[in-house]
């Protein structure tokens, strides 16, 4: 018997100063069986830093050429491609030539610094492409906010983040390892 995915909500208001963008969003969430409510928690903060209308969750982990975040203009074209964890470089060389802005979220502490020790040569050809590590306490600190129903609330300003259930906050001072050419977050 395959098992399914675990359904989250996630009430969202997010406050972006940086961008001038003011909402709330209701998102629903699928966590993949084999997914973490870290990795689940660091999707959701990369929708917070590039949220808009258009902007979707992928199928899951279990859909190959498909990131955990897209968007895509009128004519079906994608502007931005968001992938979290650490991918294979060849995937997010593919994506960059599918996207015109790809952004992977890498997290996972030393195992990330070492994704990024062996990949960064190859990536760092890839003008499209920004790569951002969330620090693991940070990563970690937003598992413990993940519930089946959220009420999350989320600042961004100069490059910080704050995202808070009511009860407790988590700043994020994210790590920019490269920054891709085409503008954007």
């Amino acid at each position: 018997m395959a098992l399914t995915a675990t359904i989250f909500k996630a009430a969202l208001q997010i406050a972006d100063m940086d961008r001038n963008y003011y909402r709330d969003h209701a998102v629903t969430l699928a966590r993949h069986p084999s997914e973490t409510d870290e990795r689940m928690m660091v999707r959701l903060l990369a929708f917070a830093r590039h949220a808009d209308e258009a902007l979707v969750f992928g199928r899951g982990l279990s859909t190959e050429d498909e990131p955990d975040l897209w968007q895509k203009d009128l004519t079906g074209a994608v502007e931005l491609w968001i992938d979290v964890g650490l991918p294979d470089a060849k995937e997010v060389r593919r994506a960059c030539g599918r996207a015109r802005q790809v952004v992977v979220y890498a997290y996972g502490g030393r195992a990330a610094e070492l994704w990024w020790q062996q990949n960064a040569e190859t990536l760092l050809r890839s003008d499209n492409l920004t790569v951002v590590n969330v620090p693991q306490e940070a990563s970690r600190a937003l598992a413990g906010l993940a519930k089946r129903n959220m009420q999350l609330q989320c600042t961004l300003q100069e490059g910080h983040l704050w995202i808070g259930d009511g009860n407790s906050a988590v700043e994020i001072e994210l790590q920019n390892w490269k920054q891709g050419a085409t503008p954007g977050r």
